[in-house]
């Protein structure tokens, strides 16, 4: 498994390209944004007025002794609580709410592009990556919108505000408060930077440790059939001691960061008062009252600059995975849709002209394939594994777009059809069937509503797997769990009949379809594909070539390139490839008798 790029580019923290592309999204809740930057502006003003109440009550109503005038400030520093509480639940409850709705569409999206995608991209990208792009990473950036940008512009109006107050206040006692503050600048930029790569660290752990959970998980049965669990337990142990590694040093420039901030806020806060109590002692003019303002002014000021680093990482981490999902977004590895031919129904004649094919653009696996299939013939694909049968089809459900060549259907361009309107009338019934976590039912008809039950019995009854389904528990609302677990490999291929059946496709795809069943369930199948092929195109692929002998053309072929095309006597006859296959597996049935 490929890990992901540990390195980190240094430069800015925030790429306003990166954030002007991610505010893209937040333009549809752009009056709930708008008053969430209000709000965060009223919290700044908001701040300053608790201090300056208070300096008030003590320099100007407690030494004079102004009972009515002390309750006053009092009540006016309980009003002003309850605003500030107010205000602050309602900028948390709307940053938090403005950021799940934002991903909510991010993740939408980058879905729908999923969905889109060839299979050649799949084919290249393990799993637990894209996982962990349509959730981790998009689960970050709700941090931006809650954390990121909103507390980080409260933040800083609350310094300038803040600043601004204390400096009107007492510009001397300022600037001996904030004498330490180059000191805790200095420190917080230093936890930046070493924070940035820690966290980037741990992005990357994350990633490769769900690529590998994902992928080991899957392919349980193959590591216990091997007795490979202590190996491939030593490898995660490996993995896992990778993204140990990268939380904790993150944690301990966390532990190491805060203790100094408090330090050097304590420093300031003993400066402001040995200097205030000087000037008491001088000038009672300063009073006691600015002095515990002041303290409170530091505090209220050094917070926003210890949380500013956090700030700054949680947006890094935040570009850092807008630019992971950006990437995705921006692969226009999709599959092509533009055509608009959308006949209402097709008759099946299918033809492959010249048609070349490479899975990575320089290895062809089908070379020059040309061959014609007319309306409600059977046709079926012969040869070695490795020979390209699989490719054929793929190319006609264009899963794959072809190199070079012409794929025609009914005489019009495959490119030319619209994308659903051409695969609603191709059913694929593929070798290594994927069933999903669900009911069979609903395995049956992927969730689609337009497919009544008395269509999916009737198909059910084609195949011959209506008896099979009802015994079980629950009938057609079984949950065969995961990829069919709780199915026979027989089971689930009957299934997959009946999911290609439900559409009524013109042309039917059987992609090694027997192969992977008992003798009594081949004859059941091989029943069912007699009943279903009738008055369609069938496409069939089948190492046993016994049970296509019986077919209208058969096609040989060799290292992608087309050997022989005939009938199974003609084959037979002209004693090439087809006779050579033939005869072998022949020698085989003898040999098991």
């Amino acid at each position: 498994m490929k890990k992901e790029d540990q390195k980190v580019k240094s430069g800015n923290v925030i790429d306003f390209k990166v954030l002007k592309r991610l505010f893209q999204f937040a333009r549809p809740y752009k009056k709930q944004f708008g008053l969430l930057v209000f709000l965060t502006v009223f919290m700044a003003l908001l701040a300053p007025v608790r201090p300056e109440l208070v300096r008030r009550a003590i320099n100007v109503y407690v030494p004079v002794g102004d009972y009515d005038g002390l309750v006053f400030m009092i009540t006016l520093m309980i009003a002003h609580i309850v605003i500030y509480a107010i205000t602050q639940y309602s900028h948390t409850y709307l940053s938090g709410w403005v950021g799940q709705v934002i991903i909510k569409d991010i993740r939408v999206k980058l879905y729908k592009h999923l969905l889109r995608l060839r299979l050649k991209f799949f084919d290249k990208t393990p799993i637990g990556r894209l996982v962990t792009r349509n959730v981790s990473d998009i689960e970050t950036l709700s941090n931006v919108f809650s954390e990121g940008i909103a507390a980080l512009i409260g933040d800083l109006l609350q310094l300038i505000v803040l600043a601004a107050v204390m400096f009107y206040t007492d510009w001397r006692l300022t600037l001996i408060s904030l004498s330490t503050l180059p000191l805790l600048i200095f420190s917080t930029y230093v936890f930046k930077e070493k924070i940035k790569v820690t966290f980037n660290q741990v992005r990357n752990a994350v990633s490769n440790l769900n690529s590998y959970v994902q992928e080991h998980v899957t392919g349980m049965s193959i590591v216990q059939i091997f007795n490979a669990e202590k190996r491939e337990m030593d490898k995660f142990k490996e993995i896992n001691a990778e993204h140990r590694k990268a939380h904790i040093k993150s944690v301990l420039y966390y532990s190491i960061y805060f203790p100094v901030a408090e330090i050097i806020q304590a420093i300031a806060i003993g400066m402001a008062v040995w200097y205030g109590a000087r000037e008491i002692l001088i000038d009672t003019a300063a009073g006691p009252g600015t002095i515990i303002a002041f303290i409170m002014y530091i505090q209220m000021f050094f917070r926003p600059i210890r949380m500013i680093a956090d700030r700054f990482n949680t947006l890094q981490m935040g570009i850092v995975s807008s630019n992971r999902i950006f990437d995705l977004l921006d692969n226009t590895d999709h599959i092509s849709d533009e055509g608009s031919h959308n006949p209402k129904e097709i008759k099946g004649d299918v033809s492959f002209k010249n048609v070349w094919f490479a899975y990575n653009d320089e290895d062809y696996v089908l070379k020059d394939i040309s061959f014609d299939v007319e309306e409600g013939q059977t046709v079926a694909l012969v040869g070695a594994t490795g020979a390209g049968k699989s490719s054929v089809i793929n190319l006609l459900s264009k899963f794959y777009e072809i190199n070079k060549g012409e794929i025609e259907v009914d005489g019009v361009n495959i490119d030319n059809y619209d994308l659903s309107a051409l695969r609603q009338n191709i059913g694929v019934v593929q070798q290594d069937v994927f069933l999903f976590s669900d009911t069979i039912r609903q395995n049956i008809t992927l969730g689609n509503p337009d497919i009544p039950d008395s269509k999916i019995e009737e198909a059910a009854n084609l195949v011959g797997v209506s008896k099979f389904i009802n015994k079980l528990p629950g009938g057609y609302d079984y949950d065969v769990m995961e990829r069919g677990a709780t199915l026979s490999v027989g089971q689930r291929q009957l299934i997959s009949f009946v999911r290609a059946m439900v559409y009524d496709p013109k042309i039917i795809v059987l992609d090694e379809a027997t192969s992977s069943v008992d003798t009594e369930t081949e004859e059941l199948i091989q029943n069912a594909i007699n009943q279903m092929m009738k008055g369609r195109t069938a496409v069939v692929i089948a190492h046993r070539l016994s049970t296509i002998q019986n077919a209208d053309k058969i096609i040989v072929l060799d290292k992608g390139e087309v050997k022989e095309i005939g009938s199974h006597s003609e084959l037979l006859a002209k004693k090439g490839f087809y006779a050579n296959l033939y005869n072998m597996q022949y020698k085989e049935v003898l040999a098991e008798q």
